[in-house]
């Protein structure tokens, strides 16, 4: 999968500059978890490129950062992180038109694509990444982000240039870059919102979902090469699951191609089922397989499972069924509970996220050591994220509070305990930071970002802004996650549901069709029947398993209060002590529910964020 960093400077000759190795070294050491298999560091006179190496395809030949030169003289370089799906297509394309390679590798048909069509390139690609490409004919930056913001990208503008890496932790390393929050920044952070573009500190942003960036002596230039559109959806309900299912198998096909062993993700539920079941038919067409599979639980789990609002059964007996309905290579990862608190894994989820951690509470260290014990057996995986934003399988979605409240859906009423975690803030503070006027901000930004199909009836029209709301600022959050746990480990983790064909095509098809059969994912389950145990078809939607052992929360608690006895715990300012004090005293129940610790989970990730990272708050 890969990480990349670089920088231009139109005002230093960065090629003479003696710090320049060092930094260059120090800022691609960051990443070394996102590629543990190469490394490399291009330069030029105005411009640093480089690469942490996660080798996938042409292991041997595809190193970075990649250059092209003519007459002995570069002329182009690139960084790359991701998969192009579609790359021997456009290699053949090329090959037609002239271009010569030197590899098997998709990042050398990115390069020449790049110098055959210009930045019109993007266009063409099919995939997941974020890459920068130099330019030395022009001493033009080109940085490029994924359709659906699959792989993150930030960067920071300097006077003189900009800096630019994969993760947050890349920039701080470079000394142009601060590490302060103001008061929308910690808004940001704090609430589920996630806005594109932003990325709480600062003076930093990420580059958007489907956005090109052009850094030129003259300034910077954004363009938008993709994003949702509105179009009349024409076909029958028949005809529409075909062209569901068929692009399924293209899919999942394309993302088949690793010349490293690979795996599937699998819960049970009908979207990591249908992606496992695919996959089980792509591999045996092609004489290969079993395909392997994975499935994560608690140790406890089949004797402690308690039944709440979301997850009605657990998911091991499914995800056995399916692994047997298909012949998978199955396995189960078993937590311990008392993992999820282990300082050390805290500690490298924190450094994976650059960020505080705090929704989805125990969830980000379960998915960090789930990935990890994936990784001993497989370096690719595929995954069933983005399914509930695209075909409708949140409750949210069927919900008609949700639906007709005037915010997003998913901090309404029934859904938003699960990402509240504001209960110890300061109430002074929370009044300063105004986190529902935040929300209400850019809810009305989202909105108005939302596609119109004219004389769209007033119910399909709201359908489309909730799947909208969903595609661009919900699932974001989901595919952050998943991309800096499965990264920390050296695991690329691809999703199919985010290929933009299907993206494009599922958003468009009408409310009313995409619940033909009064429930949630009516598409989906139709275009997969024949794939799908009965059982793992008519079950209903179930979240990624969260662990329930009262241990865990007591573990939370006991941290806790030794936060609140350390007088300069640099969280103590932003906090309710007196309700802080009364949590940490808390006596254990039976089962802890995750949206009973949300608090207390805010409180602790903020104050290992702002000692680790030495944030400053200007607030």
């Amino acid at each position: 999968m890969c990480g990349i960093v670089g920088w231009v400077d139109y005002e230093h000759e960065l090629s003479s500059d003696p710090s320049l190795p060092a930094t260059a070294r120090s800022m691609t050491d960051t990443l070394a978890c996102r590629g543990p298999d190469d490394e490399g560091v291009f330069t030029a006179r105005r411009c640093v490129l480089g690469h942490r190496r996660l080798s996938i395809i042409d292991r041997a030949g595809g190193a970075q950062p990649m250059t092209f030169a003519a007459g002995g003289t570069t002329v182009a370089a690139l960084t790359f992180c991701g998969e192009v799906y579609n790359f021997t297509e456009l290699r053949a394309e090329l090959e037609a038109a002239g271009h010569v390679f030197r590899t098997r590798s998709d990042t050398e048909v990115v390069l020449h694509a790049y110098l055959e069509w210009g930045e019109q390139f993007v266009d063409r690609l099919n995939g997941m990444y974020a890459f920068g490409v130099w330019d030395a004919r022009t001493e033009e930056l080109v940085l490029v982000r994924d359709r659906m913001g699959v792989k993150p990208l930030y960067y920071h503008r300097t006077p003189h240039g900009l800096v630019f890496g994969s993760e947050l932790k890349a920039l701080f390393t470079h000394p142009s870059v601060p590490r302060s929050v103001d008061r929308e920044g910690l808004c940001e952070a704090l609430d589920m919102v996630k806005t594109p573009g932003h990325a709480v500190f600062s003076g930093i942003n990420e580059v958007r979902p489907g956005e090109v960036l052009r850094i030129r002596r003259q300034g910077v230039l954004a363009r938008r090469y993709w994003r949702l559109e509105a179009r009349e959806h024409t076909e029958s309900l028949t005809a529409t699951i075909s062209t569901v299912r068929g692009l399924l198998e293209d899919i999942v096909s394309r993302q088949l191609v690793s010349d490293v062993p690979l795996c599937s993700l699998l819960s049970g539920g009908l979207d990591s089922s249908a992606v496992t079941a695919l996959a089980a038919r792509g591999l045996k067409e092609r004489g290969e397989g079993p395909v392997r599979s994975f499935a994560v639980d608690f140790a406890d789990a089949g004797e402690g499972f308690a039944p709440d609002a979301v997850r009605a059964s657990p998911d091991a007996p499914f995800a056995r069924e399916l692994a047997a309905h298909v012949g998978a290579d199955h396995s189960e990862v078993l937590l311990d509970s008392a993992e999820l608190a282990d300082p050390a894994v805290r500690a490298a989820v924190l450094r994976a996220t650059d960020l505080p951690p705090a929704f989805w509470g125990d969830m980000w260290p379960s998915l960090y050591l789930l990935f990890r014990a994936v990784r001993q057996r497989s370096t690719v995986a595929l995954s069933g994220e983005s399914a509930d934003e695209l075909f409708g399988g949140y409750l949210w979605f069927r919900n008609p509070n949700a639906v007709a409240a005037d915010t997003f859906p998913w901090l309404t009423s029934g859904s938003a305990r699960y990402f509240g975690g504001l209960g110890l803030l300061d109430q002074g503070l929370r009044e300063k930071l105004d986190i529902p006027g935040y929300r209400d901000a850019r809810y009305r930004e989202a909105l108005a970002e939302v596609p119109v199909l004219p004389g769209e009836e007033a119910r399909e029209r709201r359908m489309r802004e909730i799947t909208y709301l969903n595609l661009t600022r919900f699932v974001q959050t989901l595919l952050d996650r998943k991309d800096r746990m499965s990264m920390a480990v050296g695991l690329e983790v691809r999703v199919p549901f985010c290929d933009h064909r299907l993206v494009e095509y599922v958003s468009n098809v009408p409310w009313a069709m995409k619940t033909f059969d009064g429930r949630e994912k009516s598409l989906l389950r139709a275009a997969t029947a024949d794939l799908l145990p009965s059982s793992v078809l008519q079950r209903a939607k179930t979240p990624y398993p969260a662990t329930l052992d009262p241990r865990y929360a007591q573990a939370l608690r006991t941290e806790l209060a030794g936060v609140l006895a350390d007088p300069d715990a640099p969280v103590r300012p932003l906090l309710d002590l007196g309700k802080a004090r009364r949590a940490a005293d808390r006596e254990a129940s039976g089962v802890s529910r995750p949206y009973d610790r949300g608090s207390v989970e805010m409180a602790l990730w903020l104050d290992a964020w702002l000692r680790r990272y030495g944030v400053s708050l200007e607030i």
